[in-house]
């Protein structure tokens, strides 16, 4: 089952994909200074009933040409299957493009690391059809980044380096860093990066320490990522339910209002400071028949959330 740690740690590229460069630099693969990079699907299916799909693919076009497809998988374990779904990917990729592809994995943990490096043979015993030697990054190549100033200058690496060492010693200094890296970015970038690595930390400590690092805007329109659970998230549909009922109270004064029913200041201060929604929906049916302001709280035990 993919989890939401595993979808950020491949993401990043997607969204960021700037981060390509950097990446290739700290495997010693050669690229140039400029390139061109898109989003590709990851859908590698051919026949319907048998799903296969890579968490990223982008094509990567260097300025001078050469272009090539980059296959992104986030690796959180060993896993003897992914031998024959890796070549799999590569060559599929390889015929449908007709471009060269390379694969790059993405692990939080050494171990892991190690293993996904392969190389990964496709024959028989004492002849190999195919070799797969995936590019693989984790807590060994990934600097760890501790200064400020050095996080504010990339902050995607920043990020990346966080979600890579999140279980490392250094968690703690790499979040620091990045969160002063961003106190002073504009309010979309921060939105970005605070839920990001909020996803990406997965179940660690370290999530809760960047948790509690980052403000949030109250203001913030809505999240980077729905359905994540991320404390923007929370924060947003707190604000939009505070706002409905906030709304259906008003609606209700004025309702009151319009029809020239008087309310007291009891009832006017019970009105605005409930805050279940299916009561007060319950008040505004009675508001529109109500010839006194008491009515609406007539027969208590039926509202709800009082």
């Amino acid at each position: 089952m993919v989890n939401s740690s595993h979808e950020a740690s491949h993401r990043i590229f997607q969204d960021r994909p700037e981060l390509v460069t950097p990446v290739f630099r700290i495997l010693g693969v050669p690229l140039a200074a400029k390139v061109s990079i898109d989003v590709l699907t990851g859908d590698v299916t051919e026949i319907r009933p048998l799903e296969r799909r890579v968490d990223s693919v982008l094509r990567v076009e260097p300025s001078d040409g050469g272009a090539f497809l980059l296959a992104i998988e986030a690796q959180g374990r060993r896993d003897p299957d992914k031998a024959a779904s890796w070549t799999y990917y590569l060559a599929y990729l390889r015929a449908k493009y007709g471009i060269p592809a390379l694969l790059l994995v993405i692990c939080q943990d050494r171990a892991t690391a190690r293993w996904a490096t392969g190389p990964f043979r496709t024959g028989v015993e004492g002849w190999t059809a195919l070799s797969t030697h995936p590019l693989v990054i984790g807590p060994d190549n990934i600097p760890v980044i501790t200064s400020p100033t050095e996080a504010a200058r990339n902050l995607d690496m920043a990020a990346f380096s966080a979600m890579t060492h999140a279980k490392a010693p250094d968690a703690t200094a790499i979040l620091e860093a990045l969160a002063n890296a961003l106190g002073t970015a504009e309010s979309a970038t921060l939105q970005y990066y605070t839920e990001m690595l909020e996803i990406g930390l997965g179940d660690t400590p370290a999530r809760d320490i960047w948790r509690n690092l980052m403000r949030l805007d109250p203001n913030a329109p809505g999240t980077y990522f729905p359905g994540r659970g991320t404390l923007i998230e929370e924060t947003y549909l707190k604000g939009e339910a505070n706002g409905e009922v906030k709304g259906k109270a008003q609606a209700i004064l004025q309702l009151l209002a319009a029809r020239d029913v008087s309310v007291p200041e009891p009832a006017r201060e019970r009105i605005t400071t409930c805050t279940d929604l299916d009561t007060l929906n319950h008040w505004f049916n009675r508001a529109v028949t109500a010839t006194d302001a008491e009515e609406l709280f007539a027969d208590a035990d039926v509202e709800l959330g009082q």
